[in-house]
């Protein structure tokens, strides 16, 4: 005869918070459940192999068999694992569950409501986010024991009697719930046995018919392999069926150690879509094979998760549920060593193989540079290996690019001058660097700045190309890291020390044809200078403070409105371009023209024309034109 009990607490109390706080995430009751699931067929394993029980030869095949129906409104899930006495349920399922629970209600409160899935037996009770009633048949692995049936639909009460169930084992139907009927849908439920399932050790399967089903799982994956016995195709076809991304990946980094802690897992470097943007990774964590969570920030570092990898880590310290850590020293240990595995990596493959290392570099840049700035510990140790495209393609370090430049501009001398005066060329470097920084000059928009890029080139100077998002803020990360050795200017930022012909004529003369170009302009606030430029070909260009400009980039990036770099522009019209020299010799309408005209051709070369100055520029063209043909 079915016995009743009343349940110690009343779901008043307990089922509102479960619903509550998990309804975001309330599919997670399947991992849960199945989880479950699988703890039960590893305990009964664990007994066989200590010899305290048995194997039935007519139920080795370890399994959880997951199963819906759409008539009866049911989703079960059953496991063939030590199952359980009608003493057990009683205390899993009803004493344990609910024993106390006023006093962890009471905690659960004061420590804000961190999530309760996974403690005091409450894994069980999740499915009722998603359930109006459920029914457990279970048997247990003893002798003699009988079928127990257990059903609440989640008020205060429950029955338990005894059963027919002939094989050892457990039995989860869930009745679910009117507003709920997704969780009846067999793609759905597909799904999310595929992310929280996808490496559980034991078989999954889904609508089971017979022998010949095929797992939905990989009960063996590979980051559990040694990596000596990975193939390079193994890797790939492990990338593309776990991420559905059907680029292969740039690299990969197997982790795999058993000391201080046990960690295994793969990340991979993707191939990036687009540099413009900053592609979000995904790093799953698991834990003995269940799934945790995606790009967990306490043992995921931030700039990590722009990678995607898979990380089983036996050993991380789960809190009150499986998707919440404590953050201990454990876990700052687990995501340092992480980190500095990537780092290895990388710093490897830059010098075995440093021809692989520059084709990965376009893809792996954004990555490396938001690492830097977010970790300085991965900065220290990758600080050396970070590499930019010079003007003429090569890719060279900081250092090397500085030595090179170096190198270029140094006068021939003697192989005796050179090793009499070594001491005092390093001193006297030793000094300049500590007193001036070496100025980089760089490129962000190769076809933008094209005409920039044609004056360093015949001036013989050379760039370096920073032509992502990120590299606003990372040269001036550089910058504050190592203040004394380097600055860097955008090639449009400044004609003093790189452009500049030295024999400039009077400063008398600039002014005063500087001072006419200015009055002619339509553009009343833009700064006017008159230099004389190495490229006789161009009539003028376009500077801006390397400051203002970066000042202004920096707030568009974080969405702040401000005033325009544009007002610190300042209009240089060369003084070896023949047309600036017969400037003042021109009638004001001429003079008003070719002023305009200067302006929007060097502002065309650094930057877009405002709708107005375009339709200016059309019209001083079209005229140019018509001249021709009268």
């Amino acid at each position: 005869m079915a016995k009743q009990g009343n349940i110690q607490i009343s779901s008043e109390n307990m089922m509102p918070i479960i619903k509550k706080w998990l309804y975001s995430d309330k599919d997670i009751f399947l991992r849960e459940i199945v989880a479950n699931g699988i703890d039960a067929i590893t305990k009964f394993k664990k007994l066989v192999d200590m010899g305290e029980t048995a194997e039935d030869e007519n139920n080795t095949r370890y399994c959880i068999k997951i199963s819906v129906d759409k008539d009866a409104k049911t989703l079960t899930v059953e496991d063939n694992g030590l199952g359980m006495t009608e003493e057990e349920v009683e205390k899993y399922i009803t004493q344990i569950a609910f024993s106390g629970a006023a006093d962890f209600l009471s905690k659960y409160e004061k420590a804000g409501g961190d999530g309760i899935i996974g403690h005091f037996g409450l894994g069980f009770y999740s499915a009722y986010m998603v359930s109006d009633d459920i029914e457990i048949f279970t048997k247990s692995y003893l002798a003699d024991a009988k079928g127990v049936h257990w059903e609440s639909d989640g008020e205060s009460t429950y029955t338990i009697d005894q059963c027919d169930k002939a094989d050892r084992g457990t039995k989860i139907v869930m009745h679910i719930a009117k507003e709920e009927k997704e969780f009846l849908d067999e793609g759905r439920i597909r799904s999310l046995i595929e992310k929280y399932c996808a490496f559980m050790p034991y078989d999954i399967y889904f609508n089971f018919t017979g022998k010949d089903d095929k797992a939905l799982n990989d009960t063996a994956p590979l980051y559990l392999k040694n990596p000596k016995d990975c193939t390079e195709e193994e890797y790939k076809q492990f990338y593309h069926k776990t991420f559905h991304d059907y680029h292969d990946p740039l690299f990969w980094i197997h982790l795999n150690m058993e000391y201080p802690f046990r960690l295994k897992g793969i990340l991979y470097f993707p191939k990036v879509k687009s540099k413009v943007e900053l592609e979000r990774g995904q790093v799953k964590l698991y834990c003995n094979q269940v799934y945790i969570a995606d790009n967990i920030k306490e043992v995921i570092p931030e700039f990590l998760t722009l990678l995607n990898g898979v990380i089983d880590c036996p050993d991380i310290p789960l809190n009150v549920s499986r998707s919440f850590l404590q953050n201990d020293r454990q876990v700052q240990k687990i995501s340092r060593h992480i980190t500095k595995k990537v780092a290895d990596k990388l710093t490897g493959l830059f010098k075995t193989d440093r021809e692989k290392y520059e084709q990965c570099w376009n893809d792996i840049s954004v990555f490396i540079k938001v690492g830097c700035i977010k970790d300085e510990d991965f900065y220290s140790k990758v600080k050396d290996i970070i590499v930019y495209k010079d003007l003429n393609g090569a890719y060279k370090s900081l250092d090397e690019f500085l030595a090179a430049e170096k190198k270029d501009g140094e006068e021939p001398q003697s192989e005796e001058k050179a090793e009499n005066s070594a001491d005092e060329q390093k001193k006297s470097e030793s000094e300049k660097t500590e007193k001036e920084p070496a100025t980089i000059y760089y490129v962000s928009d190769e076809v933008g700045q094209a005409r920039y890029i044609d004056m360093f080139k015949s001036a013989g100077l050379n760039a370096i190309v920073c032509d992502t998002f990120v590299d606003t803020h990372f040269v001036s990360y550089l910058e504050y890291k190592e203040p004394t050795k380097w600055r860097f200017m955008r090639v449009d930022a400044d004609v003093d020390s790189a452009l500049k012909n030295a024999d400039e004529g009077s400063d008398a003369e600039n002014k005063e044809l500087a001072d006419a170009v200015k009055a002619a302009l339509d553009n009343t606030s833009i700064a006017v200078k008159a230099e004389k430029l190495k490229d006789e070909e161009i009539p003028a260009i376009i500077n801006v403070s390397e400051f203002s400009r970066r000042f202004s980039e920096m707030n568009a990036f974080y969405g702040i409105s401000g005033e325009d770099a544009d007002r610190d522009m300042t209009l240089i019209v060369n003084t070896a371009n023949p047309v600036i020299q017969a400037f003042t010799g021109l009638d004001d309408d001429k003079k008003k023209f070719v002023a305009n005209q200067v302006y929007y051709l060097a502002k065309l070369a650094y930057k877009k024309l405002t709708p107005e100055e375009m339709k200016k520029f059309s019209a001083n063209s079209e005229a140019l034109l018509k001249s021709f043909i009268k």
